[in-house]
């Protein structure tokens, strides 16, 4: 279509009905027959919206009235929600959040892998959609008043300021504004992203077992401006925190945490439980952020697996560890494997302290090491897999799929991506036999599923 033929001009305003909702939870609709992205916009509704891009396949539009409302729209209690991208559906009720979620699932099944919707199961919602995250990683900026805290703007490096976050364990809550209450009293700068000056670049919290809270201050500079002060002031102010760092970020960009950690005070690392096992956690570590949903996955993944403590299962993506170690209570033998190091030294850490033996942990790619691992007799019943959001590598599924395993079940972040490989493991000889979306994160876009895969013969 050439611009000439596009049917919407920009600065002009359109009445566009809403079919569904985008990966970022703008509405997507259509004017006469061309797509128009509606950020704040619902499925069902009838919005009148302003044309502000027009591209050759689609446009988006500002949205300037509801024509007709959904049912599922609410008002959201965030007063912040407008303006920051921590969040893109609280304006959605809960059910209608799991209802756009599941049907996400259901439409990339069948349009990306060529499967039947009726694959899917209903989506498992959290108990509680609120309140969740056990970890905190807030930006600090400078503005013209002083030091400010908070999220980035959508799509943009600019701070909303906020005291709270609805979504945060209220423990990480109480650490940010005695943060920010700190900064004021002692005249601490945040840090400026394009001048590079300024001291205070994030505040970090992770809530453990019994509320307890790890607080790490990540700083630009080498030092931590009144150091033995955030020390003796937290202590008093906030009992919770049981541990402090001061961690130096000083490269530019958007990784949060440097190399350089000094630990100040209280213990080094938090105990977190999860299915019944426990894990050490650090300011470095991986550690599931909504505990409570994070086993609801892990108990599917064990229901799909389907052990009765004679099978041999390799874990590809295993990470720190944790599918690893809930695989092998059940399991005879459990082999995982990581491409990165310290991630694997961390999972034999975690071994360690569950008491757990029949787990070997090998920091390799998968997709070479599983070859090698046929090849020397190794035949797992079950293979794991939970790989990051781009999805599992050929290599790897095709070195799973010649191993010939009774079962592969699919651990996944991004329905698309999982949608792509099952449809290529499809070709290798495995059909998925039902996939269980599960709602991780609730007030965003984001759906985690987990998938049991058989092979075609069996």
């Amino acid at each position: 279509m050439t611009k000439k033929n596009i049917p919407v001009k920009l600065n002009e305003t359109y009445e566009v009905p809403i079919r569904d909702l985008g990966i970022h939870g703008e509405g997507i609709g259509s004017v006469n027959d061309f797509t128009v992205f509606v950020p704040g916009a619902l499925p069902g509704e009838t919005v009148k919206a302003t044309v502000q891009t027009a591209k050759k396949s689609y446009a988006q539009g500002r949205l300037i009235s509801i024509e007709k409302p959904s049912p599922c729209r609410t008002e959201p209690t965030c007063p912040a929600y407008k303006s920051c991208g921590g969040c893109q559906i609280s304006h959605l009720t809960y059910e209608g959040q799991l209802s756009v979620k599941e049907r996400r699932v259901r439409d990339v099944m069948k349009r990306i892998g060529g499967y039947e919707e009726d694959i899917v199961l209903p989506i498992l919602g959290a108990s509680h959609p609120w309140n969740y995250r056990n970890k905190m990683a807030v930006p600090v900026s400078q503005v013209t008043s002083g030091p400010v805290a908070g999220y980035y703007r959508q799509g943009s490096h600019q701070i909303v300021p906020i005291d709270g976050c609805l979504i945060q364990e209220e423990e990480n809550n109480r650490l940010l504004r005695f943060a920010e209450g700190f900064m004021v009293r002692h005249h601490l700068q945040g840090y400026n992203e394009k001048s590079g000056k300024g001291s205070i670049r994030h505040i970090m919290g992770r809530v453990g077992n019994n509320g307890e809270v790890m607080a790490v201050i990540i700083t630009a500079a080498p030092k931590l401006p009144f150091s033995a002060l955030w020390v003796k002031e937290m202590h008093e102010l906030l009992p919770e925190v049981v541990s402090i760092y001061h961690n130096v970020q000083s490269k530019k960009g958007n990784t949060i945490l440097g190399t350089e950690i000094h630990h100040l005070w209280g213990k080094e690392k938090l105990t977190a439980s999860l299915m019944g096992l426990s894990f050490e956690v650090s300011p470095f570590s991986f550690f599931q952020v909504h505990k409570e949903q994070a086993e609801v996955l892990y108990q599917k993944a064990l229901d799909f697996a389907d052990l009765s403590g004679n099978e041999t299962v390799i874990d590809a993506y295993c990470g720190t560890g944790t599918i690893s170690l809930c695989l092998a209570k059940k399991a005879k033998r459990v082999i995982g494997i990581e491409i990165v190091p310290p991630a694997i030294e961390d999972a034999k850490k975690n071994a360690v302290f569950n008491g757990i033996s029949n787990v070997e942990f090998y920091a390799a790619d998968a997709g070479k090491l599983m070859p090698e691992l046929y090849e020397k007799g190794e035949r797992p019943d079950v293979i794991v897999m939970d790989p990051v959001r781009a999805g599992c590598s050929e290599s790897v599924l095709k070195a799973a799929a010649a191993m010939e395993p009774k079962r592969i079940v699919y651990v996944s972040c991004n329905p698309a991506t999982f949608a792509r490989d099952a449809k290529l493991l499809r070709d290798l000889g495995y059909e998925v036999k039902k996939v269980q979306p599960v709602d991780m994160f609730p007030q965003t876009m984001h759906v985690e599923t987990v998938a049991l895969m058989s092979r075609k013969d069996t």
